[in-house]
């Protein structure tokens, strides 16, 4: 018999901090995010509200926002191959700059023609950002935690939004303070990242876009993100072009584009624990429909006090959001561990080619029509979308409550990321390497 030396016993006393790891990990991940959020937050109220005081129409804004969303397409089908170059830590911190930059561009001076490109760059790095961050935590916490996780982590972006929104209301937008703030905020999010000793997850494999396959596995969840990618883009971004257009300052901006996240707070995690305990498609009924009626009041909203319009868009918001992360559970639901990567790159590409569409038609309508023809588009997308799935009720059955996942709140501001590590054995053994996001 052999016994064991104090060298051979010594991995059993190492076993605690390796699982300790992660937490360091994750918090080093959701607080970068977090200030990357701040300083995002803070642009996207900046940049309407100055055009709009140096008398620019309102259809500029609305070109920027599809510039914005052309660079997040492309940033969603670059970062995988940027990842398998130079790995996730590299890549996190090439994104960040690459925001930074994009606000160095805007400071320079109000010109729609250079600001088009620099928020396309943005939108490029925000994309990558967000997709590098979520297969980074996916790769590192354990399935009895993830959930959790990934709730925190999106309350965080969320809450993140709205701090960075409020704080044009103490800075002056007719200076460069709002873009040097964020510039500061971007800075500040490379540092968590940058000391961090979290592991390198595996390359990635390869993104595969099948929508046929896809709409088999779920036409409700590949519609919603249809739907969902478009619909996000028309409230949220529109909102602050919209409110500035009808004669709001950037301080009553500021205070709307603050209350909005909160709307996502109030409303996905009630939805969502009911989603776990019905068919899920019942609950993206009466989130549509809710999304209809807001959008209705919005539309009588304009002439109103501020503290209407804000409970109006708050409402609006968070049925919104509330679509993007039941549809994104549903279709998960549904699939089966060999389609988990294809089903979260096609959802990626649906919600993106969305994302871009939508705005650039929004834009267009605007310039004929005003700033309140992206409600009446958001009401018509919310419609459509309900009527599809009622009429899949009549269709197909629900998956049974005992067999479908734990629902997670996600953000429809972000992509949902394509699978940038493969998923463990126990990972697809449970079910759980959903497309997470941007959700």
């Amino acid at each position: 018999m052999t016994l064991a030396t104090p060298t051979e016993a010594e991995p059993a006393a190492i076993v605690e901090p390796v699982q300790s790891a992660p937490v360091i990990a994750i918090a080093s991940i959701i607080l970068s995010m977090a200030l990357v959020a701040i300083g995002n937050g803070l642009m996207f109220a900046f940049v309407p509200v100055r055009l709009g005081a140096e008398g620019f129409p309102p259809s500029w804004a609305g070109l920027i926002l599809t510039g914005l969303s052309a660079g997040g397409m492309a940033g969603c089908f670059l970062t995988g191959r940027m990842v398998s170059r130079v790995g996730h830590a590299r890549v996190f911190m090439t994104f960040s700059a690459l925001i930074i930059l994009s606000c160095v561009v805007v400071s320079i001076r109000v010109d729609p023609w250079l600001w088009i490109p620099a928020r396309a760059l943005y939108g490029f790095a925000i994309s990558g950002l967000f997709i590098v961050a979520q297969s980074w935590l996916n790769d590192v916490v354990e399935n009895h935690i993830r959930g959790r996780v990934t709730a925190f982590f999106y309350v965080a972006y969320v809450v993140g939004l709205g701090v960075g929104s409020y704080l044009l209301s103490h800075i002056d937008a007719m200076t460069n303070a709002a873009p040097v703030v964020a510039i500061a905020f971007g800075a500040l999010s490379i540092i968590p990242v940058g000391l961090t000793r979290l592991r390198t997850p595996p390359p990635p494999p390869i993104a595969t876009i099948a929508l046929r396959r896809a709409w088999q596995i779920s036409p409700v969840g590949l519609a919603g993100m249809l739907a969902v990618g478009g619909l996000s883009m028309m409230v949220a971004g529109f909102a602050p072009i919209h409110a500035t257009a009808i004669g709001f300052g950037k301080d009553q901006v500021a205070l709307l584009l603050f209350a909005m996240p909160l709307g996502t707070l109030l409303f996905q995690l009630p939805l969502g624990w009911i989603s776990d305990r019905t068919d899920r498609r019942y609950v993206l009924v009466a989130a549509s429909l809710i999304v209809i009626g807001a959008g209705l009041l919005a539309t009588g909203a304009d002439g109103s006090v501020l503290l209407w319009m804000i409970a109006v868009y708050m409402v609006w918001s968070g049925a919104t959001e509330s679509i993007y992360s039941i549809a994104s559970a549903h279709a998960n639901d549904r699939a089966e561990k060999d389609d988990l990567v294809l089903l979260s790159s096609t959802m990626l590409f649906a919600w993106s080619l969305s994302g871009f569409v939508i705005p650039g038609v929004a834009t267009a309508l605007t310039a004929f029509t005003g700033t309140g023809a992206f409600i009446f588009i958001a009401i018509a997308i919310a419609a459509v979308y309900c009527a599809f799935v009622v009429w899949r009720l009549t269709q197909a059955q629900a998956v049974p409550a005992a067999e479908s996942g734990d629902f997670a709140p996600l953000s429809a501001q972000a992509p949902p990321a394509a699978e940038l590590a493969y998923p463990s054995a126990e990972e697809q053994e449970a079910g759980e390497g959903r497309p997470a996001g941007m959700s």
